[in-house]
């Protein structure tokens, strides 16, 4: 599937607080923890424990959460399919986009159970 503008867009301008539960929700399902999720986001975006508070207290859309992240230099390593749509195919011109299903391949990974040490993508040596 392709990425549109409308769709990127669609996506900018989501409240991250509204999706946030939904996360937290499927990963307490799976018998993991909100502690493992924060860890995966903060690994992700540099968002530590506060940072995260503090947008999810401000209502920030993802548009703005992955502005003020700092995206981790393995995020590359990030790949398959989330929602239909092959991670490394997406184009760069819908970064934003791609952050977020790349976020969703981490979370999507940790609810099927994967290690921890797997998510948290290293380069080999």
């Amino acid at each position: 599937m392709n990425v549109t503008t409308e769709k990127n867009e669609k996506v900018a301008n989501m409240i991250f607080a509204s999706i946030y539960p939904l996360y937290l929700n499927r990963l307490v399902k799976n018998g993991r923890t909100k502690e493992e999720l924060n860890q995966v986001i903060e690994w992700f975006t540099g968002h530590d424990q506060e940072a995260l508070q503090a947008l999810i207290d401000e209502k920030a859309t993802f548009g703005t959460f992955f502005q003020k992240a700092t995206i981790h230099p393995n995020a590359h390593m990030i790949k398959g399919v989330v929602c239909g749509y092959r991670i490394e195919e997406i184009e760069d011109e819908f970064e934003l986009y791609k952050q977020c299903r790349q976020m969703e391949k981490l979370i999507d990974e940790l609810a099927r159970g994967r290690k921890m040490e797997k998510i948290l993508r290293e380069e080999k040596r």
